[in-house]
């Protein structure tokens, strides 16, 4: 099949960026996204051209590295599916598809398709993690977890941190990220210790970092490619007002 591609190229932060038109002639439709590109730089390389940089690793939907938006949507049309294991199939003969990089203040462009989604390893910094020193596997295993809140942590922790979610937010909101980070620790017992400090510094972190406030569009979680639930940000902000409240009354 033959697709012709609009492609974002920026040479770095500093320059310019635009839309550029390439065709790819031999594309198969069993080929995923990130083949197809593959295929678009050796055609580049041999035109002795810059090929076009985009981040990837995995390539098994796991990671998250291989963000873009495609055709106007993070990862592309096919819902809860990463740019990854997205298909030609999907597409047909003749198709123009344009990709460009996640748009957001907080993710700002290194070079063509990559963005610096540094914010988020920073997030996480501030609060993401726990001090219960629960030793080896079986001596987690051993604190008894309810089901429900256990099933609720594992759906949360399904996040890869890609940042579909801010790049589908008009607000540029990282919340679903954030609400999926504090709802897995929060469900489980050994997230208690720091429940309070872990939500209001990973907010202040959020903000400090530039992303938008979340009105409730829902964007995000329909562009999600795990699938986390909007209601993760409902914990979010529950926790956060629990957290300040308790700091006024220990004030």
């Amino acid at each position: 099949m033959k697709v012709h591609l609009k492609v974002w190229r920026q040479r770095s932060a500093g320059d310019p960026g635009k839309i550029v038109n390439y065709d790819v002639a031999d594309a198969s439709p069993d080929m995923s996204f990130l083949e197809l590109l593959d295929v678009l730089n050796e055609q580049l390389v041999l035109a002795g051209e810059d090929p076009v940089a985009f981040d990837h690793d995995c390539r098994e939907g796991i990671c998250g590295a291989c963000s873009m938006v495609i055709d106007g949507q993070p990862h592309g049309p096919e819902k809860a599916t990463t740019t990854c294991q997205l298909h030609l199939r999907h597409f047909r003969d003749g198709d123009t598809i344009t990709i460009e990089p996640f748009r957001a203040g907080a993710f700002p462009v290194i070079k063509d398709l990559v963005v610096d989604r540094g914010a988020f390893d920073r997030i996480i910094q501030a609060g993401g993690y726990i001090s219960a020193p629960t030793g080896a596997a079986p001596d987690a295993h051993a604190t008894p977890v309810p089901k429900d809140h256990a099933d609720r942590a594992f759906t949360a922790a399904a996040c890869i941190g890609c940042g579909a979610c801010v790049a589908a937010c008009p607000n540029g909101s990282a919340s679903l990220f954030l609400g999926a980070k504090i709802t897995h620790l929060g469900e489980l017992p050994q997230g208690q210790p720091e429940r309070d400090s872990r939500v209001t510094a990973m907010v202040a972190q959020h903000d400090a970092e530039g992303f938008g406030g979340c009105t409730n569009t829902g964007e995000c979680a329909v562009a999600c490619p795990k699938e986390i639930p909007l209601d993760v940000i409902s914990q979010l902000n529950r926790d956060y007002l629990a957290a300040r409240k308790a700091r006024r009354r220990s004030a």
